[in-house]
C-alpha cells in the first residue's frame, strides 16, 4: 500500500538562487533535499542558477514553460528531480505526454501568487485521477498537493492520494507554528 509522506512547510515569498544555498536541510524536512518550485514564466532560463545553488528538486508549472518536455529533461540531465505543477483549471490532461518521465506532480488547489486562499474542494477529484494515473505507470512519482491545506481537510487530501502536503498560512498565518504543526501531523496520522 501507499504510504503517506511528508507535510511540507513553506512561505510565498519569492526568493533568489542565493537563498537555495543558505538552507541546510535538516532531518525533520523532507528527505533532507532542497526543493525549489519555479512559479515563473520562462522557468527554463533560471534553471543552471537555481541548480547551481545546491537544489535537489525543480518544480515548474506547466503553464509557464514553452517546451515543458524540454525543461524537464534539462532539469534531469543536471542530475536533479524533475517536477510539474499544474493551478487549478488546468487539465491533467496537458501533462499526460511528460508524466512517465516526472518524479513530481503538484497540483495547486488554489491559484498561485499569494497565501492563505481556501481550498479548492472540486479539487479532489482531480487528485484522485492523477493517483490513479501515476500507480497506473508502476513509477515512483511523488503526488504533492499545495493551497489551503489544513487540519479540516489534510486527511481528506491525503485519502484522495496525495503523498506530499504543502501548508503555508494554516502554520505561518497561526501565531503559533508548533501547534499548527502538530494539528496537521494529528489529522494526518488518523
Amino acid at each position: 500500500g501507499r504510504r503517506f509522506d511528508a507535510i511540507w512547510f513553506r512561505r510565498t515569498e519569492p526568493l533568489p538562487p542565493r537563498a537555495v544555498l543558505a538552507y541546510r536541510p535538516t532531518s525533520n524536512d523532507w528527505n533532507g533535499t532542497r526543493r525549489v518550485q519555479l512559479m515563473i514564466e520562462h522557468a527554463e532560463q533560471y534553471l543552471d542558477a537555481f541548480a547551481g545553488a545546491g537544489s535537489d528538486w525543480i518544480t515548474v508549472h506547466a503553464e509557464a514553460a514553452g517546451h515543458l518536455h524540454r525543461t524537464l529533461a534539462r532539469i534531469q540531465e543536471m542530475d536533479i528531480r524533475a517536477g510539474v505543477s499544474l493551478n487549478p483549471a488546468t487539465p491533467l490532461a496537458l501533462i499526460e505526454p511528460v508524466l512517465p518521465d516526472i518524479d513530481l506532480l503538484l497540483i495547486m488547489t488554489v491559484n498561485p501568487g499569494f497565501g492563505g486562499q481556501q481550498f479548492i474542494r472540486t479539487m479532489l477529484p482531480k487528485i484522485r485521477q492523477a493517483r490513479d494515473q501515476i500507480d497506473r505507470l508502476s513509477r515512483p512519482i511523488v503526488l504533492e498537493v499545495d493551497g489551503g491545506v489544513t487540519p479540516a481537510n489534510a486527511r481528506e487530501i491525503i485519502e484522495a492520494g496525495a503523498d506530499v502536503l504543502v501548508a503555508g498560512a494554516a502554520v505561518f498565518g497561526s501565531g503559533d507554528y508548533r501547534t499548527a504543526i502538530s494539528a496537521l501531523k494529528a489529522f494526518t496520522a488518523q
